[in-house]
C-alpha cells in the first residue's frame, strides 16, 4: 500500500516530460522508508475501521526487535500494553520499518520493502509477556509433513519440536520473509518461554480464532506437555504401537499368557505403589461428583478383582486363542480353499473417564488379542494412571516392546489420534458428553466403539417371586451405583400396588438410602400429593433411580424402548409367557431374566475382562472381550 501511495505521489510530482520517459528511469525507484511510513497509516486505517465496527478500539505499537533486547525499553513496552488490554483496547504490533536498520530489497516480492519478520517478532514479544497462547495465521491449515497441495500430504495436527524430522519445507511465502519454516522456528522459540503456539489458516470462512480459544483441533499446536519435558507425537505413538501390536501376534499363546501373569502379579506386588498414587488423585480431586469419586478410587478388593481378571485371559488364550482362529472353510474349487480366520485390528484408542482401573483391564486384552493400544485417561487420575501404565510396561518386557501399549498425555493429542485415520478403533468410556464429543470428532473416518449413556430398567412383573424381586432390585441399584450397569429406573406392575409385594421392594431400597423419584403415573396413584420425576430418560450415577407403574409386559417394553439407551435391561417374574415377550420385544444389548443388571460385565461373562459395552449393532454388542477385538 505505502508502494503504491508513493509511486502515485511521484507520479503527480513529475513534469510532463519526465512523465514521458521510459518507466524504468525512476519511477520504480521509491525510497523504502518513506513507503513504510506511508503504508502505516494506511495499514491502522484499514484497522481501525474494521475494529470500529464491533465498537473496538484498537492502538499501533510499531517495534524494531531492540526494545526487547533493553531492560527499560522492555519495561516501558509491557506498561503500555497492559494498560491498552487494561482498558480493553486491542493493540496491533508492526515492525517499524521507518527505523529498521538496513533494509533491502526483496527480489521475491519484486522490489517491495523486506520487512522484519512479524512472526519472530510476536513470539518475542509473546514470550516477554508470558503469554499463554500465541496464534501465527497463515494461508494453509498448519505444518504438513508435506507440500500441501500434495495428496500424501498429512497435516500434524500437535508438533513437538524434538521430532522435526517429520515436516518437509517447500518455498517461501509470497508475503513477508521466511514462510512455514520462519513460522516454525517463531513457534519453537515462543514454546521455549513457555508459551503454547497455534499455526492455522487464516484466509479460512470459519471462526479460526475464536475456534481455538474454544479449544478445537484447529491448526497445529506447537507445544510441551505439562511437566515441561517433550513427549511423543501422536503420530510416533501410533507407529509404535502398531509395531508393538506386530510382535504381539506372532508370539505364542502362552508367551502372552506369560505376560498377562506377570502384570496380574505386579499388580499384586505394586499394590501399596498403585494405592498411593491413587490417593494422591483423590487428594487432589476435591470437586469431583461422589460418583466419580467412586470410580475414581481403587482398593486392595479392586486390584484384586482385576488380578483376577488377567489370570482368567491368561486361562483363556491359552485354552482358546482368538487369534489365527478359524471361522469358516470353505472349497471353491479343486485344491481351492477359502480360510476366514481372527485376526488383531491394529491399534485401538481407548478413552476413559476417572476409571484407572479400566487401564489394566483394557491393556489385557490388548495383549491377549495382539493388539497395539493408546490408553487416555482423565486428568484427574493421572498419577494412579501413570503408575499402571509403568507396570504395563514392565510386564510387556517379557516378550514385546513395552511401546506396544501407550499412554496419551493431552487432549490436543487424542484430536490428533482420532481425525488422522491411523487408529483401527476409537473406545470412549465414559460420559454421554465424553462419546458424543468422540464420536464428532471421528466423523465417520474411524469406526467407535461404546455406549452413550446407562439407563438400565428393572421391571418386576405380577408374577415375580418377592425374594428374587428384592435382592435383584437392591443389587443392580446399591452394588455399584455408579456403574453404567447400574438400575435407574424400575418399573412395577400395577397390580403390585395394592398387596405386600410393593413396600417389600420399596422398603429394601429405602434401607440402602435410595432416594426415589416416582413417575407421573405412581405419583398420581400415591395417597398423599407428590411431585413426580419429570425426566423418565436420566442417568443418576448414584443412590437414586425412577420408579414407575406399568401395566403388564407390552407396556414396560414399550417404555424401555423409548426411554432405555439400549445397554441393560432385565425382567423379573416367573411367567415364562412374559419373559419370551420382554426378550423379543426389549432392543438393548443386554437382556435378562431374574438377573441382576450388574451381571451385564466381561468379568462376570467368562471374558476375562471387557473393554467396554457396546450398544451399537455393527460389529460387537454387549459387554466387548477377546472376540470383540479380533
Amino acid at each position: 500500500f505505502g508502494k503504491q501511495r508513493m509511486r502515485q505521489e511521484k507520479a503527480l510530482s513529475r513534469s510532463i516530460r519526465q512523465t514521458l520517459q521510459p518507466e524504468a528511469e525512476g519511477l520504480q525507484d521509491v525510497e523504502p522508508r518513506a513507503c513504510a511510513a506511508a503504508g502505516q497509516v494506511g495499514l491502522m486505517g484499514l484497522y481501525e475501521t474494521m475494529f470500529a465496527q464491533y465498537g473496538v478500539t484498537c492502538a499501533q505499537v510499531l517495534l524494531t526487535g531492540q526494545e526487547l533486547q533493553n531492560r527499560g525499553s522492555l519495561s516501558s513496552l509491557l506498561n503500555t500494553m497492559d494498560a491498552l488490554l487494561r482498558m480493553k483496547v486491542i493493540p496491533v504490533l508492526n515492525g517499524n520499518d521507518v527505523l529498521a536498520p538496513d533494509p533491502s530489497m526483496d527480489s521475491d516480492l519484486q522490489n517491495v520493502l523486506s520487512i522484519p519478520d512479524n512472526d519472530q517478532l510476536s513470539a518475542q514479544v509473546a514470550r516477554s509477556m508470558g503469554a499463554d497462547l500465541l496464534i501465527l495465521l497463515s494461508d494453509v491449515e498448519g505444518i504438513y509433513t508435506g507440500h500441501p497441495s500434495q495428496s500424501a500430504s498429512r497435516l500434524i495436527r500437535t508438533y513437538y519440536p524434538e521430532h522435526s524430522t517429520d515436516v518437509q519445507f517447500w518455498g517461501k511465502s509470497r508475503v513477508g520473509k521466511g514462510g512455514m519454516e520462519s513460522k516454525l522456528k517463531s513457534a519453537v522459540e515462543a514454546v521455549e518461554g513457555n508459551t503454547a503456539v497455534v499455526i492455522a489458516n487464516g484466509t479460512s470462512q470459519r471462526d479460526t480464532i475464536l475456534d481455538i480459544v474454544a479449544g478445537k483441533p484447529i491448526g497445529t499446536l506447537i507445544t510441551r506437555n505439562g511437566h515441561g519435558a517433550l513427549v511423543s507425537p501422536a503420530s510416533v505413538l501410533v507407529d509404535e504401537a502398531r509395531a508393538g501390536s506386530s510382535v504381539l501376534q506372532r508370539l505364542s499363546s502362552e508367551q502372552r499368557a506369560e505376560i498377562l501373569r506377570r502384570l496380574a502379579q505386579l499388580l499384586s506386588e505394586r499394590k501399596t505403589e498403585i494405592l498411593e498414587a491413587n490417593s494422591q488423585d483423590l487428594n487432589a480431586a476435591t470437586s469431583l461428583s461422589p460418583s466419580l469419586r467412586a470410580r475414581l478410587e481403587l482398593t486392595e478388593e479392586k486390584l484384586k478383582s482385576l488380578a483376577s481378571g488377567l489370570e482368567q485371559l491368561a486361562v483363556l488364550i491359552t485354552r482358546d486363542d482368538p487369534i489365527g482362529e478359524v471361522l469358516n472353510k470353505t472349497l471353491v474349487a479343486h485344491n481351492l480353499e477359502l480360510v476366514q480366520q481372527r485376526v488383531p485390528m491394529g491399534v485401538l484408542l481407548v478413552i476413559f473417564e476417572s476409571r484407572p482401573d479400566c487401564l489394566p483391564q483394557v491393556s489385557g486384552l490388548a495383549i491377549a488379542t495382539g493388539n497395539g493400544m493408546l490408553l487416555k485417561g482423565g486428568s484427574e487420575a493421572q498419577s494412579t494412571n501413570r503408575c499402571l501404565h509403568s507396570l504395563v510396561r514392565e510386564a510387556l518386557e517379557l516378550h514385546a516392546p513395552p511401546s506396544a501399549i501407550g499412554l496419551v498425555d493431552t487432549r490436543e493429542e487424542v484430536s490428533e489420534l482420532v481425525s488422522c485415520e491411523k487408529i483401527d478403533l476409537v473406545i470412549p468410556r465414559g460420559s454421554n458428553q465424553l462419546v458424543e464429543s468422540i464420536m464428532s470428532q471421528a466423523g465417520g473416518r474411524v469406526p467407535v466403539l461404546g455406549h452413550s449413556e446407562g439407563i438400565c430398567h428393572v421391571y418386576i412383573d405380577s408374577k415375580a417371586d418377592i425374594k428374587k424381586a428384592v435382592k435383584i432390585v437392591v443389587d443392580s441399584k446399591c452394588d455399584y451405583p455408579a456403574a453404567c450397569n447400574a438400575m435407574e429406573t424400575l418399573l412395577l406392575h400395577a397390580d403390585l400396588l395394592t398387596d405386600y409385594r410393593f413396600q417389600a421392594i420399596i422398603s429394601a431400597l429405602r434401607e440402602k438410602k435410595v432416594v426415589l423419584h416416582p413417575g407421573p403415573r405412581l405419583a398420581a396413584a400415591m395417597p398423599v400429593d407428590m411431585a413426580s420425576v419429570s425426566n423418565m430418560d436420566r442417568e443418576y450415577s448414584g443412590l437414586e433411580c425412577s420408579v414407575e407403574l406399568v401395566d403388564g409386559v407390552q407396556e414396560a417394553v414399550a417404555h424401555v424402548n423409548t426411554h432405555g439407551s439400549g445397554h441393560t435391561d432385565c425382567i423379573v417374574t416367573e411367567d415364562s409367557f412374559a419373559v419370551r415377550e420382554f426378550e423379543a420385544g426389549v432392543d438393548s444389548a443386554c437382556v435378562f431374566h431374574n438377573a441382576s443388571t450388574r451381571f451385564s460385565d466381561g468379568y462376570r461373562f467368562g471374558l476375562g475382562a471387557e473393554v467396554g459395552i457396546s450398544t451399537g449393532k455393527v460389529h460387537a454388542r454387549g459387554p466387548v472381550g477377546m472376540k470383540g477385538l479380533t
